[in-house]
């Protein structure tokens, strides 16, 4: 028998309406991650163990923020975006995306702003100095490798300055997409605008999340619903535990999988309002310790600490 449904009943249904993706705010996702980092290098009664390292990181933001400001890449057509969604691919996908010079601009922008620093460490200023002076085709091939998750060929210094400017780039165009224009993927989780894996996830507290669960991607930061309580590597719902430090931050916990044996932290934006995916990862990296001793391994690395490892 068929089941009709009252108007009260519909408009119920209506409201649980989930929201699928999350795509990036151009005006704040740079600086709202700077204020992050800075944020969390002051945790602790004597600042945080990598504190200096998380300054840096902030005023590469502050950089990223500012380089994005300037740019805007050319969006897919309609031929394009037709095509991605009936073949269920990312819309501007990481492997086969034709980028343009505009990314290494933001490149040479980062660069200069970090290397203008008066307090910028002289290593620091050496990277710069050095991707400063590569030919395109270089910088080409960084990225080409990068983007594939290669290891071997990468320089590990240099790496998450190629990795910053090709996140503002992505954010340039995921942030001018319509969601209309991005479809859902085999493949749950990987990124359906870009393609790249999620850095974590998060567990919304907004009125329109409200409890929901979002991977949130490495390059673009696109953010797309995935149920709770299932591996985002090998999409297992079994063996899946939740890991945290005694006394650490609130709102952050890994989630572990046994049967693949990997982990992605998770945040909790009801437990600590201000947790920003990318920021928060990169500042528990004692949790990261004690999860590789327990035998659990990163499913893909923190775009501005490169140690694939």
């Amino acid at each position: 028998m068929q089941r009709i449904l009252d108007p009260g009943q519909i408009e119920a249904f209506a409201q649980r309406n989930i929201q699928r993706l999350r795509l990036p705010d151009r005006a704040r996702v740079f600086s709202t991650r700077a204020a992050r980092l800075r944020q969390q290098s002051e945790r602790g009664a004597v600042g945080h163990s990598i504190g200096d390292y998380l300054q840096l990181m902030a005023h590469l933001a502050d950089a990223q923020h500012a380089a994005l400001a300037t740019i805007e890449p050319a969006l897919p057509n309609a031929e394009q975006i037709a095509h991605a969604r009936t073949f269920h691919m990312p819309v501007v996908p990481v492997g086969s995306w034709q980028r343009e010079e505009q990314w290494r601009e933001s490149l040479r922008s980062i660069c200069d702003a970090l290397a203008a620093l008066p307090d910028i460490p002289m290593p620091v200023r050496s990277v710069c100095d050095r991707l400063r002076a590569l030919e395109p085709e270089q910088l080409e091939a960084q990225a080409e490798t990068l983007l594939a998750t290669q290891t071997s060929p990468v320089d590990a210094a240099s790496a998450p300055f190629v990795m910053a400017a090709l996140q503002v780039y992505w954010v340039a165009l995921a942030s001018r997409m319509s969601i209309d224009a991005i479809g859902e993927l085999d493949v749950p989780g990987v990124c359906p605008t870009c393609g790249s894996l999620p850095v974590a996830s998060v567990v919304r507290a907004d009125s329109r999340s409200q409890g929901l669960r979002y991977l949130h991607c490495t390059l673009c930061a696109t953010e797309w619903h995935m149920v709770r309580v299932k591996c985002s590597h090998c999409q297992s719902t079994k063996g899946i535990s939740y890991q945290s430090i005694e006394n650490g931050p609130r709102g952050m916990r890994a989630e572990c999988c046994d049967t693949c044996h990997t982990y992605r932290k998770i945040l909790y934006q009801e437990e600590d309002v201000a947790v920003e995916p990318v920021a928060d990862d990169l500042a528990s990296l004692a949790l990261d310790l004690l999860l590789g001793e327990a035998g659990y391994r990163r499913a893909n690395p923190n775009p501005l600490l490169w140690n694939p490892s």
